[in-house]
């Protein structure tokens, strides 16, 4: 499994990703598809580290990072996020695993992510690696759940 940074020639594979998730894009936007461009806002920018999980010779995700969150001044994962034909396998675990292993190497000591309240799934699944829950924000319209994990 590697990680490659997206560019807009990879832009369509994303999109292909995200609209594989309708269940996720109706919690977030109210809409079960994302478009070209916001694929392109959301993970063509200089705030975040946006990268395309490959395996094999597919690409099965993506996952997206601040590095710094000016807020808070602490690391979070902004969206961890496996093609629905690969839900089920393992694949979302053994990402962010790489991943956590990656922000050691940095020298990251904690990640943040921020989870929608209503993403039962979600919240299993991060749980399950380790995040503990600390607080809870509103975004746009939303009740969004803060979790950690410590890392060193």
């Amino acid at each position: 499994m590697m990680f490659q940074p997206i560019t807009e020639d990879l832009l369509d594979i994303v999109v292909e990703i995200l609209n594989s998730n309708t269940h996720y894009n109706i919690l977030e936007n109210g809409v079960p598809s994302r478009t070209i461009e916001e694929a392109k806002n959301e993970f063509l920018n200089q705030d975040t580290e946006s990268y395309l999980i490959f395996l094999g010779n597919k690409y099965i995700g993506i996952i997206d990072f601040l590095k710094n969150n000016p807020n808070d001044n602490c690391p979070w994962i902004g969206l961890l996020m496996i093609h629905g034909e690969y839900h089920s396998k393992g694949y979302g675990k053994m990402a962010y695993n790489l991943f956590e292993e990656k922000l050691k190497l940095q020298n990251c000591n904690k990640v943040r992510i921020g989870i929608l309240q209503e993403n039962k799934t979600a919240k299993k699944f991060w749980t399950s690696l380790g995040f503990k829950f600390y607080a809870s924000k509103q975004w746009k319209d939303k009740t969004i759940e803060c979790f950690e994990k410590q890392l060193i």
